[in-house]
C-alpha cells in the first residue's frame, strides 16, 4: 500500500515528509538565531551621530572601562608587583663547606688565609641571595624593584639591586679589595663552581599574589540608573558614550545568559520564524501546489531560505561583517530562473523578514532588501545570456545605495554624515551577485533543475550528439530542426517556455540516429521495412523512444530533455503498421502492446506543443498539394484526433491553448510551403 492520497497528488507519508522539511527550516533557524534582544543589536561609531532613537538604561548596569583603560592600571600595577623567591639556608652551607674541603690545605701560590677571606665573602653573598642569572635578566626586562625573599616563613621584601645573580656575584669576588691583586691565581680555582642559586623562585605564591593584584582592579567606573537616559537620536556618539552603550550590550548579554526570560524569548522567536514559513508554505499549497509536490522545488526553496538566515544570523552574532554584505537578491534570481517570479517574490518576502530580525535596523533592511530582490525578478525575466547577470548585478546595486541614500537623508543634517561603510557593503553584495552564474550550475545538478543557459548550451548544433544526428540522418536532424521552429513558435504564442520546447524538439528523435534507415525522412529509395514483418517494423519504428533515452542518459542530458523523448508519441501506436497487420490479416488476434509507445503521455505544456508539432510536421511532407485548405483539414485533422485519444488529460494545456497551436501550425506550414513564382525561359 502506498497510503491514502492526497488530493490525487500526493500520498499521506509524501506529505509528512514535506512538513518534516517544514518543521526542520523553522528548527535550524531558530537554533541558530541570535538570542541577543535588539539593544545588542545596536551599532555605534565613535565620532558618528546616533542612528537609532532614544537609548534609556532598562535597569541598573555598571559602565565598563575599556581594554585600553584596564589594561594601562594593569601596567601601572604591575610594577609595583613582587614574585616571591623561597630562601634555602642549606645552600650556602654545602657550597662554603664544599670550598673548604677542596682547599682546606690553602690555595697553592697563596697563604691559607686566603681560603679564610674566601668563604667569608662566599658567606656574605650568600647572605644577600642569589638567583640565576637568566631570571635575573628577566626580572629586569620586566621592570620589576623588588622581590620578596621568604625565610622561615617570613616574608621580606628586597630591592632587586641588593641580590646577585650567579654572573655578579663571581665579579662581586674578584672586585674584593684583598683578593683582587691575585686574581690570576684565583682564576685556576673555578670559584664558579661554588656559586649557585640559594634563591628558588615560587610560583604559587606568586601567581596567587599576581592575580589578586590583577583582580583589585575595578573593571566599571561608574554605575547606570535604570530610566537614565542615555543617547538620543542624532547625538555625536563620543567615547563616553560608547562606553556605556557596550556595557548595555555586555551586561543585557550577561542577563540573558541567566534570566528566565530567555524561555519567553525562545518562545517568540520560534513563533516569529514559524509563522512567517508557514504563511509561505500554506502559499505555496494553495496557489503552487505543484512546487510543493515537486520535492526538488520545495528543498530548493526552503533550503536558500534557512540558507541565508544561518548566514545573517553568523555575521551578526558573531560580528564578522554587516548583513546588508550579503547578497539577498540571489534567492529571487535562483528561483526567478527555475521557478518563477511569484514564488521568487513571496520566497524574498519570507527570507527578508526572518532576516530583519537579526539586523541592527531592520525597517531599512528589509525595504533595501525587497526593493533589490524585486529588481532582480525584474532584470532577468530569462537569463540566457552571462552578460544579464553583470548588468542586473549593477541595477540591483545601484537600486540598493538608492534606497539606502534615501532612508538616510530623512536622518541627517549634512552629507558628511552619511554612513559611507554601508554603501562598502552593498557594493560587496553586488560583486557577490556575480557568482550567481557559476552557481547555477550547482544548483542545477542538487535540485535537478535546467536553465535556459544550459538549454542553449545543448541547442548547439555543434555539441556531440547533434552533430552525430546531422551525419547519419540528415532528414531526422532537419525534421528536428523544423519542429523546434514550430514548436517555439506555438509557445511563444501561449507563454509557455520557448527555448525549452527548441530544446527538446533537437533531441526528441535522438534515438533515430542508431537506425536512421528505417525511417522515412533518411530513406533513398531503399525501405527496409519491405523484408519485416508488421510487428517487427513497428518495433524497430517504436524502439527509437527506448534507444533515444539511453542515449539521453549515457550523455547526462536534463530530465526534462528526456521526458521530451519519451512523451512525443505519447501512449500512441504506430498506426501505419497497426491498420496494416489488421487489414491483412483480419482474422488474426493482435497484442496492442506490440503497436504501442512506452509513453507517458505528455505532463506539461511544452511536452504537448512538441507532440503536436511533431506529427504536423512529419505528415505535412505527405501532402499531395500545399493549398490552405489541405494544410488546415491536416492540422485540424491530426490535432484533433490526438485531443479525442486522450493524450493531453493529463497536462495543463487549455482548448485556447490548442486553438492558437493549430492557427500557428497552419499560418508557418503555409510559409513553409508557398508556391513559387517560375522563371521564363530565355529564347
Amino acid at each position: 500500500m502506498n497510503g491514502t492520497i492526497l488530493k490525487g497528488e500526493l500520498t499521506w507519508q509524501q506529505f509528512i515528509f514535506r512538513i518534516f522539511i517544514v518543521i526542520a527550516t523553522i528548527a535550524l533557524i531558530v537554533w541558530l538565531k541570535p538570542g541577543d534582544n535588539n539593544t545588542n543589536n545596536f551599532h555605534a561609531e565613535i565620532g558618528k551621530p546616533w542612528k537609532y532613537g532614544e537609548l534609556t538604561a532598562p535597569f541598573d548596569f555598571p559602565i565598563y572601562k575599556s581594554e585600553d583603560e584596564i589594561n594601562k592600571e594593569r601596567d601601572s600595577l604591575l610594577k609595583t608587583y613582587e614574585p616571591y623567591y623561597d630562601y634555602k639556608e642549606t645552600v650556602a652551607n654545602e657550597q662554603i663547606a664544599k670550598f673548604n674541603s677542596d682547599f682546606s690545605n690553602g690555595i697553592p701560590g697563596l697563604g691559607k688565609r686566603y681560603t679564610e677571606i674566601i668563604a667569608k665573602r662566599l658567606n656574605t653573598i650568600y647572605q644577600n641571595g642569589i638567583i640565576s642569572s637568566p631570571e635575573y635578566s628577566d626580572l629586569g626586562a620586566d621592570t620589576t624593584s623588588f622581590i620578596r625573599i621568604v625565610r622561615d616563613r617570613t616574608a621580606t621584601s628586597v630591592q632587586i639591586t641588593h641580590i646577585y645573580s650567579t654572573k655578579l656575584a663571581y665579579e662581586m669576588l674578584y672586585d674584593d679589595k684583598e683578593l683582587a691583586p691575585y686574581r690570576q691565581i684565583l682564576q685556576k680555582c673555578n670559584l664558579n663552581n661554588y656559586i649557585v642559586p640559594n634563591l628558588i623562585y615560587n610560583e604559587i605564591h606568586s601567581e596567587s599574589s599576581l592575580n589578586d593584584l590583577m583582580n583589585s582592579i575595578p573593571l566599571a567606573m561608574g554605575v547606570a540608573q535604570k530610566g537614565q537616559k542615555l543617547i538620543d537620536r542624532g547625538d555625536i556618539v563620543d567615547e563616553k558614550d560608547y562606553q556605556i552603550i557596550e556595557s548595555l550590550k555586555k551586561e543585557n548579554s550577561r542577563r540573558n545568559h541567566y534570566s528566565r526570560q530567555q524561555g519567553l524569548k525562545l518562545t517568540g522567536s520560534i513563533l516569529y520564524v514559524m509563522v512567517l514559513i508557514s504563511v509561505f508554505t500554506l502559499y505555496l499549497i494553495m496557489f503552487r501546489r505543484k512546487h510543493f509536490e515537486q520535492l526538488r522545488s520545495m528543498t530548493m526553496l526552503y533550503s536558500l531560505i534557512a540558507l541565508f538566515a544561518v548566514l545573517t544570523s553568523l555575521v551578526s552574532q558573531y560580528s564578522i561583517s554587516h548583513p546588508l554584505m550579503l547578497p539577498y537578491a540571489m534567492v529571487p534570481i535562483f528561483i526567478r530562473i527555475f521557478i518563477d517570479s511569484r514564488t521568487a517574490f513571496m520566497t524574498l518576502v519570507t527570507t527578508t523578514l526572518i532576516c530583519a530580525g537579526m539586523a541592527e535596523q531592520p525597517y531599512d533592511f528589509i525595504v533595501i532588501e525587497i526593493a533589490a530582490g524585486m529588481t532582480a525578478i525584474y532584470t532577468l525575466r530569462e537569463l540566457s545570456a552571462r552578460s544579464q547577470i553583470f548588468k542586473a548585478a549593477i541595477i540591483i546595486t545601484v537600486v540598493a545605495m538608492l534606497t539606502s541614500l534615501a532612508f538616510e537623508l530623512t536622518r541627517i543634517s549634512m552629507l558628511s554624515e552619511l554612513a559611507w561603510t554601508h554603501y562598502i557593503y552593498l557594493l560587496i553584495s553586488g560583486l557577490f551577485l556575480l557568482f550567481a552564474y557559476p552557481l547555477l550550475y550547482l544548483m542545477e545538478k542538487t535540485f535537478g533543475f535546467t536553465s535556459d543557459i544550459t538549454l542553449i548550451e545543448l541547442s548547439n548544433t555543434n555539441n556531440e550528439l547533434l552533430r552525430k544526428m546531422s551525419e547519419v540522418a540528415p532528414g531526422t536532424f532537419q525534421h528536428s530542426i523544423q519542429v523546434g521552429n514550430l514548436a517555439a513558435e506555438i509557445a511563444n504564442k501561449i507563454g509557455a517556455k520557448s527555448q525549452l520546447v527548441r530544446t527538446g524538439a533537437l533531441y526528441h528523435d535522438i534515438g533515430k540516429t542508431l537506425n536512421p534507415i528505417y525511417f522515412t525522412e533518411n530513406q533513398s529509395g531503399v525501405n527496409p521495412h519491405e523484408h519485416l514483418s508488421y510487428i517487427d517494423s513497428a518495433q524497430t519504428i517504436i524502439s527509437h523512444v527506448t534507444e533515444g533515452l539511453k542515449l539521453a542518459e549515457k550523455h547526462n542530458l536534463p530530465t526534462v530533455i528526456k521526458d521530451f523523448i519519451s512523451t512525443h508519441h505519447g501512449l500512441g501506436k504506430t498506426k501505419y503498421f497497426y491498420i496494416k497487420q489488421k487489414n491483412e490479416i483480419p482474422d488474426m488476434f493482435i497484442d496492442d502492446l506490440m503497436f504501442t509507445y512506452p509513453g507517458p503521455n505528455p505532463f506539461t505544456r511544452e511536452q504537448a506543443i512538441l507532440m503536436m508539432a511533431d506529427a504536423v510536421e512529419a505528415s505535412s511532407r505527405s501532402l499531395p498539394d500545399y493549398t490552405e485548405k489541405s494544410i488546415r483539414e491536416l492540422v485540424n485533422n491530426i490535432i484533433d484526433g490526438q485531443v479525442a485519444d486522450g493524450y493531453f488529460r493529463e497536462c495543463p494545456i487549455t482548448f485556447r491553448d490548442i486553438a492558437y497551436a493549430k492557427t500557428v501550425l497552419i499560418e508557418k506550414l503555409k510559409t513553409i510551403y508557398h508556391t513559387r513564382v517560375s522563371y521564363p525561359k530565355e529564347k
